[in-house]
Order: structure tokens, then sequence, then C-alpha cells
């Protein structure tokens, strides 16, 4: 099986099955062939055990102190901060990618955290005690706490002073949003990048987790034409229109089209 069947086998399995580290790390193995994705989670099971306590104060001092991960503030853009081997080796990342290591070291610890999709900066809910107050983390700054007021200010430090917060922004999202998140900003990197490669990879992985927007197909399509690589442009075409049903007939007759542009 390769690394790309089996991401698909995962994300497009039950949710709430898909075991997020694992997912993220086939993510990193296109970009680095030959990734041993076990030995990467041995490497997050060895992180977990030198938690120095089972609570959320003892993974931000694992992490942020002890480990010092951090926001890269050098190089946002670079497609290593979106690779969790990548974040383990450097140390450094965006805050999806360092909130999904939060939380899957919090996991391994007993530390109860959910990913929360808030536009243009990652966070990570602490779900607590029952009856308690969730917790916001900032996982890019240092693991540092934020209440509602505190996101919206920093909503409108990304969006501008106009723009409105509106409190569904905080709400919890699955490792499925997640994935497809953390594929959006790789594909948004090797654009700036102009890596057609990567593009491509990230566009298709993205394109078949469950909820992503089916026309992100037909971008992907356009890119492998625009490569020239009519025969994967024809089989993305194809794997479009059999979700289509009856409307997929003129996507066949494209990819018709495509495959005889090979001969």
């Amino acid at each position: 099986m390769t690394v790309t069947d089996a991401f698909l086998a995962l994300v497009q399995g039950p949710e709430q099955a898909l075991p997020l580290d694992h997912a993220a790390l086939l993510v990193a193995a296109h970009a680095s062939p030959g990734l041993d994705v076990g030995a990467q989670l041995d490497r997050l099971d060895e992180l977990a055990a030198r938690c120095p306590h089972p609570t959320l104060d003892g993974l931000r001092e694992l992490l942020f102190e002890d480990m010092g991960f951090a926001g890269d503030m050098a190089d946002y853009g670079d497609p290593r901060n979106s690779f969790l081997d990548q974040v383990l080796d450097r140390r450094r990342g965006i805050p999806i990618s360092l909130s999904v290591l939060m939380i899957e070291i919090g996991r391994r610890v007993g530390v109860p955290l959910e990913g929360v999709g808030l536009p243009g900066h990652f966070l990570v809910r602490h779900r607590g005690q029952e009856g308690s107050s969730p917790l916001l983390i900032d996982a890019f700054h240092g693991g540092r706490t934020l209440d509602a007021d505190q996101c919206a200010a920093l909503f409108a430090k990304l969006f501008g002073a106009e723009a409105t917060m509106d409190p569904s922004m905080l709400d919890r999202v699955g490792p499925r949003a997640i994935l497809a998140r953390m594929l959006a900003n790789l594909k948004r990197s090797y654009l700036d990048r102009r890596d057609p490669a990567g593009l491509v990879w990230a566009g298709r992985l993205r394109a078949a987790i469950p909820g992503v927007d089916p026309n992100e197909m037909i971008q992907l399509t356009q890119l492998l034409v625009n490569l020239g690589r009519f025969g994967e442009a024809a089989d993305a075409l194809e794997e479009l229109a059999e979700s289509r049903g009856d409307r997929g007939t003129s996507m066949r007759a494209q990819a018709k089209a495509l495959r005889a542009r090979l001969n």
C-alpha cells in the first residue's frame, strides 16, 4: 500500500476512528519518501513519556519550556512547518502543526485537547473537568491561554478592526477538518514557492477528504492539464465523475479527450 492509499483509507473511514497523528505523518511522508511513519509515532510516544505530570501545565512545561517548541517567526510559509516529523526535528511550526503536536501528546498523557479552527490562527481547547470552563490555548505563542475577548482581538488583528469574530469560529473541529486545513496551508506554501509537484500531491490529498468542496478536484485537474500531465488529469476527472452520477457525463467526455492527447 502506498502512503497515498494509506492516507485515503484513514480519512475516508469513520472519522471517530481517524488517528490524527498517523494521518498527519502520512502527509509528511509525501514530502519525505521513505519516511518511517512508525518510528515517528514512536518519537511522539517517547516525547509524551517525558511529560513531568499528566496535566495541562505539565504538557505546556514539556513542550514550550523544556523542549522549546515555538512558532516559526522567520519563515512562516516554509512547508516544513506543516510536517509533523519536521516540527519534531526543528521544534518550529505554524499554529495548526504545533496544535496537532499538543493534541497528540496530550492524548498520550491523558490531557483532553481538541482543535479550534479560528480563521487565520488555529487554537487548542482544553476541555477540563466537568462543570469547568474550557481553556483556549495558543500553541504558536508558547502555549499561552486566551479567553473569548482575546480571541476576538486576535481575529481583529489578523483581519482588520472592522472584522467581527462569530462565536462559532471557536467551535471544535474534527480531524478531517484539521487535515484539510493543513493541506490548504501546504498548497499555499507550494504555490508561493512555485512548486507544482508539491501543489499537485497536496491538492490531491485535500480533495479526497470527505467534506472538502469537490470543486477543488476540478482545480487540481486544471493544474494537471497545465503541467501536461493529461493521464493524471483524466484520472481525476473520472474519479470526480463517479461522485456526480448522471452529471458526470461531461467530465467523462473531457477525460476521454485528455487521454486522446496521450496518443
